[in-house]
């Protein structure tokens, strides 16, 4: 923790994160576009790393459907497809509103704990720290989960690689950050008023909300090779 705040600092993200992160970035801003190859060699030697890594991470991105994997070539990268992002988006709605009921109907829901999340997104916000607000929403909502106690769910959860997409879309939908934060307060206020159906509701209807916005990667910077 923080000596000062008594915050948690964020965990320092593990070399395999760092590079995914790093490719993902470039996957949904065109720097990387559809067909081009990912050499484990090279991107080991750019991020001054072992193959080790960087495999983990192709292994994530490939999680993602952002890439594919092929036998004695190495992987590729897929168009981006806005529909992964919604299919994602709809699956976790379902999830995270069964996991706010399982939560709420136990009375485990750790008030605390997501109020120090909102609040370091409204620190995000306020510095624009893209990244952070996005870690600090996949805390909250997980603190969500692991209290709705149920193991399997939790499980899926993970396997949608959260911080990831929510990364993504982040990226694609570029929102106004205070806003992003100030849903979460939202959120947490309507689960501290009490009524389950309506915080379960909300917590659906938030994750909605992003399945259903307009994604445009085109939208962004692309790169000026004439390829993408």
């Amino acid at each position: 923790m923080s000596e000062s705040t008594g915050v948690p600092r964020p965990a320092r993200p593990t070399l395999s994160r760092q590079i995914r992160d790093g490719l993902l970035q470039r996957i949904v801003a065109g720097e990387l576009g559809e067909g081009d190859r990912l050499i484990e060699t090279k991107i080991a030697l750019e991020f001054g790393t072992s193959q080790a890594p960087v495999r983990e991470a192709l292994r994530q991105l490939e999680g993602l459907g952002l890439i594919e994997s092929q036998p004695r070539h190495g992987s590729r990268v897929l168009p981006f497809a806005e529909q992964t992002i919604r299919e994602a988006y709809i699956l976790r709605a379902a999830l995270e509103e069964t996991a706010t009921r399982l939560a709420m109907l136990a009375g485990a829901v750790p008030f605390d704990l997501l109020g120090e999340a909102v609040e370091e997104m409204h620190r995000c916000a306020r510095d624009g720290d893209v990244p952070g607000i996005g870690l600090a929403s996949a805390r909250f909502h997980r603190h969500v989960v692991q209290a709705g106690g149920n193991g399997l769910l939790a499980r899926a959860w993970e396997a949608l690689q959260i911080e990831a997409r929510t990364a993504i879309a982040l990226m694609v939908t570029r929102p106004e950050l205070e806003r992003v934060a100030e849903e979460h307060r939202e959120l947490l206020e309507v689960m501290r008023a009490g009524d389950v159906e309506t915080a379960c509701r909300h917590a659906r209807d938030h994750q909605w909300a992003y399945a259903d916005t307009p994604h445009d990667p085109y939208g962004m910077p692309r790169r000026q090779d004439g390829n993408g």
